[in-house]
């Protein structure tokens, strides 16, 4: 653990090497879906990056930097459902809107199918999804059902979608691994949301010291608590997909 420690010490103060490179792709119904592509090496394995409700891909500017020093690359996604983050728009919610297609929050599996389809292509590997709040349970849902995906990380994931998409149930018997993090007022809900999760597939995780921060901007170092969370990233990195 201590090793984990510095290691993520050193990931904090590392400097990106590289810039991201803006990309499109387009989803099951033809939408343009934008991304950030954070790539250091062809043949690693992709982390997809999904954003909570009313932001976009810049939700990851410092997340998707960090998470490539594990040995990763990264896709931050603009879902159909968002508006702004870091002073980046959405445009693939912007896009959305002026072109009619439909963009509630459970159109947003249409832009998710197409991100893994794009990652799978691009680096034959299987790869980790990880959502923030609405993107969270979707990506629970998704990573069930797609033999791309190996495991999930889900920043304070709930029942979003009413009689539409019950997520506790879709979560009985989960085949693989998750994280699952929130404030530390949300362990009880979380708790109870995985509960027919088998045990040895999940991890719920809340900070221990402070409060904590909704979503995945758990992770920024503007959270006070972002530590704890990395940490317990990591340790969650350590024990699936092994890093290059």
């Amino acid at each position: 653990m201590r090793s984990f420690a510095i290691f993520l010490s050193l990931s904090f103060i590392t400097v990106s090497l590289f810039a991201q490179e803006k990309i499109t792709f387009l989803a099951e119904d033809n939408l343009e879906v934008t991304a950030d592509l954070y790539e250091i090496d062809e043949s690693f394995p992709f982390v997809l990056l999904f954003h909570q409700s009313g932001s976009s891909r810049g939700e990851f500017l410092e997340t998707a930097a960090r998470i490539t020093r594990f040995g990763y690359n990264c896709l931050a996604v603009d879902l159909r459902f968002g508006e702004e983050e870091n002073f980046i728009r959405n445009e693939t919610a912007i896009r959305s809107v002026e072109r009619n297609y439909p963009n509630n929050m459970l159109d947003c599996r249409k832009d998710i199918r197409a991100a893994i389809k794009y990652a799978s292509e691009r680096s034959g590997k299987n790869m980790v999804l990880l959502g923030s709040s609405f993107s969270a349970s979707l990506c629970l849902v998704l990573g069930k059902e797609s033999p791309e995906v190996d495991a999930v990380i889900a920043f304070s994931p709930g029942e979003f979608f009413q009689s539409d998409l019950d997520i506790k149930e879709e979560l009985e018997n989960y085949p693989k691994p998750v994280f699952a993090a929130g404030m530390k007022r949300e362990k009880t809900y979380l708790e109870e949301m995985f509960m027919f999760v088998p045990d040895d597939k999940k991890t719920i995780f809340v900070p221990e010291t402070e409060e904590g921060q909704y979503g995945a901007k758990a992770l920024w170092k503007s959270n006070s608590s972002s530590f704890e969370y990395w940490l317990g990233l990591l340790v969650f990195f350590k024990s699936i997909l092994p890093a290059q």
